[in-house]
């Protein structure tokens, strides 16, 4: 078992080296880049940083259809600018997750292009193949709007291969003992220069077992144990994040009894969080945290407002998809695989800035790891032009020079392009301009950050929901060592004075909040909240 739990308070920032800063004026993200952008990083207080792909790679599916699991992609820089590029975030306590993509690879990949030419080849066995393959159950399609089957067939090869993903990705064959050794040679490398693990990528597809014969579930999920073995043997402190979306009761799969993913994303809380935003009612939030499986100490979940993927919500009831949709995308194009949203939160919200903060404060509140995604420090928005998921993958907003100040490239040079409308165009939402202004986001989300990184209860504690007079209000609090911090929520645009029903809480003392409150009388079980608004408290006297 773990002794050194990080991870449990770490504060994670979500990039892609591509779309973050140019350092060379070809229009592409680099390391170099990113290694530029420390000192910032380093001052939001951001402990951890999640990199997308950065591998080589066709970019049919931005860089998720990976030729070399132990290279950097050309444009991007080099081994040896990785290898710095480690060594200054060490210098600054930054830890560096990677994304490790092995449900499936590019068909580019030497492997596949072994596989297909040669069925003596030892690569063969490295991907599915069948010569009548089943038909494609439609639940089955990842992306319904691209992709009619999840078998391809291939002239060269005379057999179907299985791509649960785009067709440029044939699947590997997880079944494989000499695939999951390659695996872990891939992690093994990763370690060894540096990094603390390892963001599992489609993680229920990779133990899926989906047309590959006499696959036994049981054995395909074990690998998630000789995942963490492996990396535990490696690297004692390294990490496990994975990426499953799926229903509770398939939970246990993924942490088991602590010894396969130490972290997972927090999907069903997400998908709850949207739609009590949308009804401005608590009882929606109380449902996403109540069927959350227990799950074993060393274990955490991460918590997030938006990532690089849409907002999906296929965890909840069409109708309270319906719901969430009226309210934050009520536009087609807003919406994406018809079951989610392609949007960033604050043009989603309207541009409420008391409301986004809301949102914040619960990020940084509920129980679990908080995850920004970059850019949401400054309240970027997103560009509905663009073709499906890229809507919110264009590049940082530095400033307001041009592309700005991403990248002194040529505008149809750029990796993705720049916001530039008038709302959330980089001439109005960008870095330098937040700083100087004491108001701005980013400024609330650096004091946010500092906040919590004082509050490990929220992280490590025990957390209980608390029962309120007010629909509109969520109050949970965490207990941990003997310490105790609660946090309230208005998720109503009207104030209210709420009363908990517990009598348990009384001497509450403000620690963070949307505006300065008066202190609150001990003997008083009432607390004043604004318009969207809330309150961390620190209890005494338990």
């Amino acid at each position: 078992m773990k002794k050194d739990l990080w991870y449990k308070n770490a504060i994670i920032y979500s990039l892609d080296v591509e779309t973050f800063m140019d350092s060379d004026g070809d229009g592409v993200g680099d390391f170099q880049g990113l290694n530029n952008r420390l000192d910032y990083l380093s001052g939001l207080g951001i402990t951890c940083l999640w990199l997308l792909p950065f591998y080589p790679s066709p970019n049919r599916d931005n860089g998720y259809d990976v030729m070399d699991y132990y290279n950097i992609d050309p444009r991007l820089g080099t081994l040896g600018d990785f290898v710095e590029f480690m060594h200054e975030a060490g210098e600054r306590g930054i830890r560096v997750l990677i994304d490790l993509v092995v449900n499936h690879t590019s068909d580019r990949h030497p492997w596949f292009l072994a596989a297909k030419s040669d069925r003596n080849s030892k690569y063969r066995n490295y991907y599915v193949w069948s010569e009548n393959p089943p038909k494609t159950d439609p639940e089955q399609l990842i992306f319904p709007d691209v992709e009619d089957s999840i078998w391809e067939y291939d002239a060269q090869a005379e057999a179907y291969y299985l791509h649960h993903f785009y067709k440029e990705q044939p699947d590997l064959n997880i079944a494989n003992p000499a695939v999951r050794e390659e695996i872990c040679k891939i992690m093994g490398f990763w370690l060894e220069l540096g990094v603390s693990g390892f963001r599992i990528d489609a993680a229920p597809f990779l133990i899926k077992g989906l047309g590959i014969e006499g696959a036994d579930p049981k054995q395909m999920q074990a690998f998630l144990t000789e995942m963490e073995e492996f990396v535990s043997s490696r690297q004692s402190n390294a990490v496990l994040l994975a990426e499953a979306n799926v229903a509770p009761d398939r939970i246990p799969i993924y942490f088991n009894n602590g010894d396969r993913m130490h972290v997972l994303f927090n999907f069903l809380l997400n998908q709850h969080l949207f739609l009590a935003l949308a009804r401005q009612e608590a009882a929606a939030l109380h449902d996403g945290l109540k069927i959350l499986p227990d799950i074993p100490p060393v274990c955490q979940w991460l918590n997030f407002v938006r990532h690089h993927d849409e907002l999906t919500l296929d965890c909840i009831s069409s109708s309270e998809r319906d719901e969430i949709f009226a309210a934050f995308a009520p536009e087609e194009k807003m919406q994406i695989f018809g079951r989610g949203i392609r949007r960033r939160l604050p043009p989603m919200l309207g541009g409420n800035r008391r409301r986004i903060e809301l949102v914040y404060s619960l990020l940084f509140s509920l129980p679990g790891t908080p995850m920004l995604r970059y850019g949401e420090e400054i309240g970027m928005g997103d560009d509905l032009s663009l073709e499906g998921r890229n809507s919110v993958r264009t590049v940082m907003q530095w400033s307001d020079a041009p592309n700005g100040g991403f990248s002194t490239a040529a505008i149809d040079a750029l990796a993705r392009p720049a916001i530039a409308t008038e709302e959330y165009g980089y001439q109005k939402v960008n870095v330098a301009a937040a700083q100087r202004d004491s108001n701005s986001l980013i400024n609330w989300i650096d004091r946010a950050i500092r906040i919590r990184k004082q509050c490990p209860e929220l992280g490590r504690g025990n957390w209980q929901i608390l029962e309120t007079d007010s629909p509109s209000v969520f109050a949970h609090c965490c207990d941990w060592e003997g310490r105790t911090v609660m946090a309230i929520h208005n998720l109503a645009d009207k104030p209210c004075t709420v009363r908990l029903k517990s009598h348990k809480y009384t001497h509450l003392f403000d620690l963070f909040g949307d505006r300065l409150y008066e202190s609150l009388d001990p003997e008083s079980p009432s607390i004043p909240l604004e318009a969207y608004g809330y309150r961390w408290f620190r209890v005494k006297g338990l």
